[in-house]
């Protein structure tokens, strides 16, 4: 199912971890204030039809059913548009490059893998430590990195310094003033909320 947060009450009526719901309940879902419901991820790409990239968090909320990866790859593989599939969980970002290696896959960074007083350097070029190890881990074969707005300069520094040439995505871009930061140091941002 196509939802951002771990849980439902925040976008939807009704209450508690998306984990707990099948997906056929969730399909019977509106959100908030909309008579939109709640999208499968092949509803999803039909949607789309690719009139548009589509830059996917997949995400791990709870216990992973067994066929999820392979449902994900599945999909993401058929599709006849531009896709790419994107994880926090290393494990996931290496699964999919297993499952569906012609897709892109990115490491996603930042957030809680942090904690706040290792966001060193956030406004400038120099070196984070905590930063550094995180962009390390990503599992070998990405082909792009998300990282929290916090962390583009010092993303855009360890990249530059590495010679890595890959796109870099930012998050989550919500101002004038964060999409300034995001056009000096990123290849694209990730918004919400925001009117360009």
């Amino acid at each position: 199912m196509v939802f951002h947060d771990g849980k439902l009450d925040r976008l939807v009526a009704a209450s508690g971890p998306i984990a707990a719901y099948s997906p056929r309940s969730l399909a019977r879902l509106r959100y908030r204030g909309q008579d939109e419901k709640i999208l499968s991820f092949g509803q999803f790409l039909d949607l789309v039809a690719g009139r548009v990239p589509s830059l996917v968090e997949v995400k791990r909320n709870g216990r992973l059913h067994p066929k999820f990866l392979e449902n994900v790859a599945r999909l993401a593989a058929a599709y006849k548009g531009p896709v790419a599939l994107m994880s926090f969980d290393r494990a996931i970002v290496a699964a999919l490059g297993q499952l569906a290696p012609a897709i892109p896959r990115g490491a996603v960074i930042g957030g809680r893998q942090m904690l706040s007083g290792l966001w060193a350097g956030r406004a400038r070029r120099r070196e984070s430590p905590a930063a550094s190890r995180l962009l390390a881990s990503a599992p070998e074969g990405v082909g792009f990195y998300a990282v929290n707005m916090q962390l583009v300069a010092v993303a855009r520094g360890w990249m530059s310094r590495r010679a890595q040439d890959l796109p870099l995505f930012t998050w989550t871009v919500r101002t004038p003033r964060q999409r300034a930061r995001a056009a000096r140091w990123a290849d694209a941002p990730i918004f919400e909320g925001y009117e360009a």
